[in-house]
């Protein structure tokens, strides 16, 4: 028989409750159980400490006797140090592709030469300004010199 540490639900519609049991792989889901070892309340907030309540002693008999514990009970294992869990997801997975990377490097130099073109643009009328003023002084000096 292959034993699992699983979740029993239990509550009113949209209120859930959960009992942490251990069961035949096979029975159903709110089905006869061989024990309960603990109790989860998902409506408690996730820094409550009657979140979750294991019967440590229980659950790591029934570890040592080959019980498989489900994905969310590993979790809560976990969390409570009781067995760790190694994680299962992939970190390559969320990674965008080729095509995209190289879409997200012309974009991100397209906005570089645009960066450094209005650099340069406002580098120039700036360049200009006193180039403008030199003029107007050499007009007025030879208007000046004109008059006189």
């Amino acid at each position: 028989m292959s034993v699992s540490i699983r979740l029993s639900r239990g509550g009113a519609k949209k209120r859930p409750y959960y009992k942490v049991v251990v069961s035949n792989s096979r029975s159903p889901r709110d089905g006869k159980y061989l024990e309960q070892v603990g109790t989860y309340n998902p409506l408690l907030a996730k820094d409550d400490e009657n979140r979750v309540k294991l019967n440590e002693d229980r659950v790591n008999y029934w570890l040592g006797v080959g019980a498989q514990p489900t994905d969310r009970v590993a979790r809560m294992l976990d969390k409570a140090g009781i067995k760790e869990r190694k994680a299962t997801n992939n970190p390559q997975k969320g990674e965008p592709g080729e095509k995209a990377k190289e879409r997200a490097e012309e974009k991100a130099e397209k906005l570089r030469e645009a960066e450094e073109a209005a650099a340069a643009a406002a580098a120039a009328p700036a360049e200009e300004a006193p180039a403008a003023e030199e003029a107007a002084a050499e007009e007025a000096s030879t208007e000046e010199s004109t008059e006189a």
